[in-house]
C-alpha cells in the first residue's frame, strides 16, 4: 500500500469515527426533545424515537469491518462505547473483541452476560479463542469447555500451553495438506470441494502418511504447471520451519526476511502440527512496538484512554514514585552547590541545557540499542566495540556542540572561563549518556528484564543528576 493510499485509509477510518460521534450526538439531542415534550402518548413516541436513532446508528456500523468498528470502540467515551457496542450484532461480537486492545476488550466483556459472551465467542477458531479465554469470567469456561469437540477443545488447550512469547500462542489450525503422491490435477479437484480456503493461504503443505511435512506447494505453482505433473515433482522440499517454542520475535524477522507470508509449525519430530501466518506476526509486531513504547515511558500495561481515574493512577503510580526519587536526588545535587549559584547566578540558567542535552542523547542512545537487542543484533562480543563507538560519537557531539554553547555563553556573560566549563561539561554529561545508553538495556537483558522496562526515566534521572553534578562541580573548582 502507498504512502497515498495509508493517508486514504486513516483519513477514511478518521470520518467514519466522526460520522458515528455526530449520530450518537444527535441521537441523544433528539431524544432529549422528544422526552421534554408531554402528551398522552409520550412513551410511545419516546420508545420510537429511539428505535429509529438507533436503526439509522446500527445501518452504519453494519457497513464497516470489524477492525474499524474494533477502533471506533476504542476512541469512544465510555459510555457511548458501551452504546455502540449493544448496537453490533451478535455474530461480529467475536471478531471486534479480537480486533480490540486488552483494556478496551475488559470493559466490553464486563458489559456482557454469560449467555452473550458464549455466543460471541463460540464460533471462533481455537487459535482465537485461545487469545481471548485469558479475558473472560472464569464461570464462562467450562460451559466454553463442554460446547467445542474433542479436536478444538485440545487445540484450544495446547494454544494455552505456550507462554505469550512463544510462537505456539499465535499458533494457527487451519491449513490445507495434500501428499506428494498425487498429481497436480487431484490436488485441484480437492481443493474445489472446499467453500474457501484457510485466509492467507498461499501455500498448501505436502505431508506423507506419518503426518511428517515432506514441503510446501505454492499455489502459483499449481496453476502454472502441466495438471498431469505430480506434487513430489513441482514441491519445494526445503521450506522455513518453525517450532512451537520458537521465539515469536525471532519469527517475526524471519518473516520480514524472508517476506513470508504463511511458514508450517512442526513439532521435534517433524510432524505439522499448525502453521503461522503473516496476520499474526504484524499482529506481533505491532503489540511489541506498543509494548516497548509503553515500557519506555514507564507505563505497566497498555492503558484505556477512558479508563478511570483510579486505573490510570494504578497504571503510572510505580515509576513516578522511581521519577520523585531520582527528581529528589538531582534537587540534593544542585543544593550542594547552592552557594556557587549564589556567587555565579548565570549557572542555574545554563545548567538545565548540560542536563536536557544529555537526557536527549542518552534516549537517542538507548533508542537504538533497545532496538538492536530486540532484532538480535548485539552479542557479548559486539558489545564494547558499540560502547567505544557510542563514546566516540559522544566525545565528537559534546566537543562540537558543547562548544557551540560555550561560545553563546561567553558571548552572554563575556566569561572565558564559563565558556570553558560549560564545554566540558556538555562534552563529559554526553560520554556519561552514552556509556548508560548502552549499559542499561544491556545489563537488563542480562538478568532476564525487558531493555526498554523505564529506560527513559533512567536514562533522564542519570544525565539530570550527572549533569548538574559535572557542570556545578567543573564551576565551583575553576569558576569561585
Amino acid at each position: 500500500m502507498s504512502e497515498a493510499e495509508t493517508r486514504g485509509a486513516s483519513q477514511r477510518l478518521h470520518e467514519q469515527l466522526e460520522a458515528i460521534v455526530e449520530l450518537l450526538r444527535r441521537q441523544k439531542l433528539v431524544e432529549q426533545v422528544a422526552h421534554s415534550q408531554h402528551g398522552p402518548h409520550q412513551d410511545l413516541v419516546d420508545s420510537l424515537v429511539h428505535r429509529r436513532n438507533q436503526a439509522v446508528l446500527q445501518q452504519h456500523l453494519e457497513a464497516l469491518h470489524p477492525a474499524d468498528i474494533a477502533y471506533i470502540l476504542e476512541a469512544l467515551p465510555r459510555d457511548d462505547r458501551l452504546a455502540v457496542w449493544q448496537l453490533v450484532k451478535a455474530e461480529r461480537d467475536g471478531e471486534i473483541l479480537l480486533e480490540v486492545s486488552d483494556a478496551v476488550r475488559e470493559s466490553l466483556i464486563a458489559d456482557m452476560d454469560q449467555g452473550e459472551i458464549l455466543a460471541a465467542v463460540e464460533p471462533l477458531d481455537a487459535d482465537e479463542l485461545a487469545d481471548l479465554v485469558e479475558d473472560l469470567p472464569t464461570e464462562v469456561l467450562p460451559e466454553l469447555m463442554a460446547s467445542l469437540d474433542a479436536e478444538q477443545r485440545e487445540r484450544v488447550q495446547s494454544a494455552l500451553s505456550w507462554q505469550e512469547d512463544q510462537l505456539g500462542a499465535v499458533m494457527d489450525f487451519e491449513m490445507v495438506t495434500i501428499r506428494e503422491e498425487v498429481s497436480l490435477e487431484a490436488v485441484l479437484r480437492y481443493l474445489r470441494r472446499f467453500e474457501e480456503l484457510p485466509p492467507q493461504t498461499d501455500k498448501l503443505f505436502v505431508v506423507n502418511q506419518g503426518n511428517l511435512l515432506t514441503g510446501v506447494l505454492p499455489l502459483h505453482w499449481l496453476l502454472v504447471n502441466p495438471p498431469e505433473k505430480m506434487v513430489s515433482a513441482v514441491m519445494a522440499p526445503d521450506v522455513n520451519t518453525f517450532h512451537p517454542g520458537d521465539d515469536v520475535y525471532e519469527v517475526a524477522q524471519a518473516f520480514e526476511r524472508y517476506d513470508l507470508v504463511t511458514a508450517p509449525v512442526v513439532d521435534e519430530g517433524g510432524r505439522l502440527i499448525g502453521r503461522v501466518t503473516i496476520d499474526a506476526i504484524v499482529d506481533v509486531i505491532r503489540e511489541k512496538g506498543e509494548s516497548e513504547a509503553l515500557n519506555r515511558g514507564g507505563l505497566r500495561e497498555e492503558e484505556d484512554i477512558f479508563a478511570s481515574v483510579w486505573a490510570s493512577v494504578r497504571n503510572r503510580w510505580s515509576w513516578l514514585a522511581i521519577n520523585l526519587v531520582t527528581a529528589f536526588v538531582a534537587s540534593r545535587v544542585i543544593g550542594l552547590f547552592e552557594g556557587s549559584i549564589q556567587k555565579l547566578v548565570a549557572l542555574a540558567a545554563l545548567m538545565p541545557i548540560v542536563a536536557g542535552i544529555g537526557g536527549n542523547s542518552g534516549n537517542q542512545t538507548i533508542t537504538m540499542i533497545v532496538r538492536a537487542l530486540a532484532l538480535g543484533q548485539i552479542t557479548p562480543a559486539s558489545a564494547q566495540r558499540l560502547w567505544r563507538k557510542e563514546l566516540g560519537v559522544a566525545l565528537f557531539n559534546g566537543l562540537v556542540w558543547g562548544g557551540v554553547i560555550g561560545i553563546v555563553a561567553y558571548l552572554l556573560y563575556r566569561n572565558v572561563a564559563l565558556g570553558l566549563v560549560m564545554t566540558a561539561a556538555m562534552t563529559l554529561n554526553l560520554l556519561l549518556a552514552a556509556f548508560a545508553g548502552v549499559g542499561i538495556p544491556i545489563l537488563m537483558t542480562r538478568y532476564g528484564r525487558d531493555p526498554a522496562m523505564g529506560s527513559s526515566v533512567m536514562i533522564t534521572a542519570m544525565t539530570d543528576s550527572g549533569g548538574f553534578f559535572i557542570f556545578l562541580g567543573l564551576a565551583t573548582l575553576f569558576l569561585m
